[in-house]
Formats: C-alpha cells, structure tokens, sequence
C-alpha cells in the first residue's frame, strides 16, 4: 500500500515586491545573538501567510517551516537570524538596501523562505530554519537541529557567497581561553608577572602552528591560522582569547595538548568552542544544481572556500550528506558599518536558489548523479562568516 503524503495547500509565489518587503521588514527588527525572538515570531507569521506547514518556533528559539510537495527528498536550507550588534539603519539607496544583517545574514535566509515558496516544480519536502546564535561560538540553533531533526537528503546553507558563487566549504576553529593568576608584586618586581605571561602565550600558540608573527593569518585553507581576539589584564590576573582556524583532518586535541606542555605552569588553557573544517567537491550533487542555475542566468559560476566558518561546520559534523552554502551579498560587508545588499542581486538569488532547489529534487529523486561538474574558474579562498 502506498504512503499518503500530505501536501502543503495555499503555498503562494513571492513576487519581486513581497521579497523585497519582507527582507526590509527583518531587517528593521533587532536580532543580536540571543534576542532573536521577535524575528523569529515575524518569520513564523510571514511563513504562514506564504503556505509553509507546520510553521513554528522550536524550543531552541529557531523559527522552522516546511512545504510539501508531494513524494520526494526532503531538502533543509538553514540560514541564521542572528545579528552582530550595532545599528545600521534600514534604507535604500539605488538598488542597495542597508540594514544590519542585510548580508549576514537575513538577506540569505529571505532568499531561502521567498525561493522555497517559488520552486514550485520541486517535489518533496522542504523545510526551511532561521537559526538563532550563529554569531556566537556554540551554534546552539545548528546544535539543535543537529541532533533533533531527522537527517535531510541534502542541505543548503544561507550565507553571503555572492549570487553567482558557491562556497563549497569552511575552515574549522577552535576557541581558545588562557588564563594566569599570579601572586601580586610590584611593577618592578623581576617575578613573573601575570599581563607578560598572558602576552608570551600568543607567541606560543604562533610557534606551535609555525605562524609567521608579522602575519599570524597567512596561508590558505590548507594551512592553520591564528587570531588574538583579545587580552585584559594587570600583574596580578590577565585573560587573552585565541582563535586558531584549523584546515581539514587538523588534530585540534593534540595542538591543545601540545599548547599546554608549553605554557607556564600558573596559567590554565580552556578550549571555549571547537567545530571541524568540511567542504564537499564539485560533483556534489547541490553543487551541480546551484551551478546550473546560475549559468541559467547567464553567468559562469564561480566556487570557493572560506577561512571562517558557519553552521555548514556544525551540521556537517554530523550529517553527510550533500549539500554546500548559497546566498546573495558580499560577505566582505559582513558586520560592516555600511551593511547592504544590492537587491537586484538579491532577486537574481532567489530566482537561481528556486531553480536549484527543483533540479535538486530531480536529481536526487532519480539517482542522476554522472553530469560532468560545470565549468568553473579557479577556487577562491577567502574569510569567512565567523
């Protein structure tokens, strides 16, 4: 006997001034890291007014919606709510709309809700989660949905790759906190003192990746690299964070082994958040997908990969399955005082993400997997989202 598959009923198409409009109004509600909430809510109604099923906030605080369509894959597309803090006030200009978050990242999470709604020849199911506290070092939206969604048969990511790129992966990171108190002395006391041992840590963690100090964050993707987040402290008590970003198969246990036979005795090395590096190859079958929609548009697709990392790490933890990053926006405007995206980017990105998401259903709901990878230009390695 035949499974009934309940079909999402009233689904509507967003058209080029309901996308614009919804984008503009996320962008005019405040969402920093763990004040997601009332996007959240706006997103759940704005879902269901556009037919998505089963719309709600879960108990992690991300707003999740799903649209049926039939027997099929499921495919997720998880963006974040989340904003760095400050205020960049919602305007348009030309074809650029400013706002916090216009890039990093809700103009990409719009652009998941408006094409999912518009990929009408997609079958199967979609489901589509605004995550919160991306911006923040445990990802507990992507945590979340890790560990209580079932497995998706193919995932896409929304963060700013730029509307005619794929970003096919990320490096890791690893977050570290080292701490040192000392007895307290006078400035002038020859003791070691707390502030030095904090500051001589970072020239530690440099000669243990082989970092060049005058340029702790060369090299590619295939290489770790270092950051001095920050550093406080007097003689007495003295705190620094160190992000290393880790390249694929990086032995992140033993650098922090390695790190704490090193450093002075007084001192304690805490690793606050640790993610692995992913990437998925040219022939995945997303990848495919999004290429041939862009070339659709007349353009030639471009790939890259990026030295920060988002929650294609946190996921891909766990999940393999095929999947890769996708959204309009320049990502070197991420967390920028000018934050904005150019809408007719924006539109284009949804019109190529509707058309991916339907070949993706095809090619995962017929096993057609041998094309040959779209013509490319080289991989690009640049920063990334976090």
């Amino acid at each position: 006997m035949t499974a009934v598959v309940p079909v999402s009923r009233g689904a509507v198409p967003c058209p080029e001034p309901y996308a614009i409009g919804l984008l503009r109004s996320m962008l005019r509600i405040p969402s920093p890291s763990c004040g997601e909430a009332p996007l959240a809510g706006h997103l759940v109604t704005a879902m269901t007014e556009l037919g998505f099923t089963a719309a709600r906030v879960d108990e992690a605080g991300n707003a999740v919606g799903e649209i049926v369509r039939g027997d099929g894959p499921t495919v997720m597309l998880l963006g974040h709510m989340d904003t760095v803090s400050g205020d960049v006030p919602v305007r348009v200009e030309g074809d650029r709309l400013y706002g916090r978050g216009a890039v990093d990242a809700k103009g990409p999470l719009a652009t998941m809700i408006c094409a999912a709604v518009n990929a009408s020849g997609f079958r199967g199911r979609l489901v589509v989660v605004g995550a919160v506290e991306e911006e923040t070092p445990g990802s507990r939206g992507a945590v979340f949905v890790r560990e209580t969604h079932r497995r998706p048969d193919a995932l896409i990511v929304g963060e700013p790759s730029g509307w005619d790129t794929v970003v096919l992966g990320y490096k890791g990171k690893l977050d570290l906190r080292y701490r040192v108190q000392c007895p307290a002395t006078h400035p002038s006391s020859p003791a070691p003192q707390a502030a030095e041992q904090v500051a001589a840590g970072w020239h530690t963690v440099l000669a243990v990746l082989g970092s060049d100090p005058a340029d702790p964050r060369g090299g590619g993707f295939d290489r770790p690299t270092a950051t001095l987040v920050s550093v406080a402290g007097d003689p007495a008590s003295a705190e620094a964070e160190y992000s290393v970003r880790t390249p694929l198969g990086y032995d992140s246990d033993g650098l922090v082994a390695e790190l704490r036979s090193r450093l002075p005795a007084q001192g304690a090395l805490d690793v606050v958040g640790s993610v692995a590096a992913c990437r998925t190859g040219l022939g995945d079958p997303v990848v495919r997908s999004l290429s041939a929609a862009i070339r659709s548009r007349g353009a030639r697709p471009r790939m890259k990969v990026k030295s920060g990392t988002s929650d294609m790490n946190t996921l891909a933890e766990a999940w393999e399955v095929p999947m890769a990053t996708y959204g309009p926006g320049d990502s070197s405007l991420d967390h920028a005082d000018d934050e904005h995206i150019v809408l007719s980017e924006y539109l284009d990105g949804i019109g190529i993400l509707a058309s991916a998401l339907e070949d993706i259903g095809r090619r995962l709901g017929t096993g057609r997997d041998a094309d040959a990878p779209a013509p490319v230009t080289a991989l690009v390695t640049e920063g990334g989202e976090r």
